[in-house]
């Protein structure tokens, strides 16, 4: 996790991701890409006529304020011990966050973004949805993996690992029945060994959902992360029945999301 980028702008959850952002970068001799974002077509209007019109000054007003926003962000790190860069573009931030991605090892963003879920798909990195008041705290004392066996959960598990490498109790979570064809869960502790890493498997009853069941062993367990595959099943299914991958994306007391597709 060496290149680290960063959703930025003034919203209240900054704070957690740059903080968190910085502590990554330093456990792993990383660097930091900031990104603001003004999407240009939020200020163009077409009429039925097919005319097209842009609020100039409204425009010309935000982008100075992306300016000013960088050289601050600009001017506070340069005094820190963390390397980095700003980059500003003007696409929609889904569109932004993806395109400047394509080189990232981690991309850090506030879970109530609205489009944590299709990042985790658009974009080939990891990311880390954080809530707005609670930055990742590194070293982790707890942290938890939901296993299912999948190409999703397993890009996950690997790309947790810089995270999970000082932390005392890993627990992998698996509820049963496991699906056909998938891999168990103890393959994902031989994995996490070769790491370095020990984590005890827990194998809980399903309680109502396989969703509520997960929360239920991260609550008692005190994990500070929850490592997980971003939509083993398809956007369209999780929206009409709802799913693991939006179960923890909506739920404001879930810790910070590590989700990977």
């Amino acid at each position: 996790m060496r290149s680290i980028l960063i959703q930025t702008g003034r919203d209240s959850g900054m704070a957690a991701r740059l903080d968190t952002a910085m502590a990554i970068a330093r456990a792993n001799h990383g660097h930091v890409t900031l990104l603001i974002d003004t999407p240009v077509s939020r200020y163009v209007t077409v009429d039925p006529y097919g005319g097209t019109y842009v609020a100039r000054e409204a425009l010309d007003d935000a982008l100075a304020q992306d300016d000013a926003l960088a050289a601050a962000f600009a001017g506070r790190l340069t005094r820190d011990d963390v390397p980095f860069d700003v980059v500003q573009y003007e696409t929609e931030p889904l569109a932004a966050m993806a395109d400047a991605a394509r080189l990232a090892d981690l991309i850090v963003v506030s879970r109530g973004c609205g489009y944590c879920g299709d990042l985790a798909l658009e974009a080939r990195a990891p990311v880390l949805a954080l809530p707005d008041d609670r930055p990742l705290a590194l070293p982790l004392r707890a942290a938890a993996i939901a296993w299912d066996g999948g190409r999703e959960a397993a890009h996950a598990l690997r790309a947790a690992v810089p995270l999970l490498r000082d932390c005392p109790a890993v627990s992998v979570i698996s509820v049963p029945p496991a699906k056909s064809g998938d891999f168990p869960a103890t393959e994902a502790l031989r994995y996490l060994s070769r790491h370095g890493i020990k984590a005890e498997l827990a194998e809980p009853a399903k309680v109502n959902s396989v969703e509520e069941t997960i929360a239920s062993e991260v609550h008692a367990r005190k994990a500070e992360l929850l490592v997980m595959g971003a939509y083993s099943h398809s956007r369209v299914r999780e929206f009409l029945f709802g799913g693991v991958t939006r179960y923890f994306l909506e739920e404001g007391a879930a810790p910070p999301l590590l989700i990977a597709h």
